[in-house]
């Protein structure tokens, strides 16, 4: 598509929104915008990290615990605002606004997962570890929740369409 075209579809499709639609297309795009940012920093710390600690200084141990988390801890951090930017681009071009469950708990675990990564088992009490566990599993739950909820509607639907658009009999 030429972007000119992109434009006219734009303009279409702004012209029939309500205002309070407008108001959270706008809010939904100042978003993505301000992700960019975090992203592009994120990303800029991550490569000085790496370059600085690993290639100019030597002191990057990969083998080293700490490096590690502390490595792998940015990567993720870089994931999960990726994760996030992605769901605010799928809302935009499905032309809808709200953000699904489902995306926000799987960003809810990838960041869990990250504190996991980072965690100093040394250094971190049972009664955390016990806290990430349960959460991970109710995060884990709510998501199970939702994906069968998720085909529950699509086997519905593509029933609802079955039914208004019958195959015509087998000769």
């Amino acid at each position: 598509m030429s972007t000119k075209s992109d434009w006219d579809t734009f303009i279409d499709r702004w012209a029939v929104l309500t205002l309070y639609e407008r108001f959270e297309r706008m809010v939904t795009i100042a978003l993505s915008f301000l992700l960019i940012v975090v992203i592009l920093a994120a990303m800029w710390n991550l490569f000085l990290q790496v370059l600085l600690g690993l290639v100019l200084e030597g002191s990057l141990d990969p083998t080293n615990n700490i490096v590690f988390q502390a490595a792998f801890g940015a990567i993720f951090t870089v994931i999960i605002a990726l994760e996030f930017k992605r769901s605010i681009v799928v809302s935009i071009e499905s032309h809808d606004t709200v953000f699904h469950v489902r995306t926000v708990v799987l960003v809810a675990l990838l960041a869990l997962l990250r504190k996991f990564i980072i965690l100093d088992l040394g250094k971190t009490s049972a009664e955390i570890i016990a806290a990430l566990a349960f959460a991970t599993l109710a995060l884990g739950g709510i998501y199970w929740i939702v994906r069968q909820q998720d085909e529950v509607h699509a086997r519905r639907a593509r029933v609802a369409q079955r039914r208004s658009h019958p195959r015509p009999p087998a000769e």
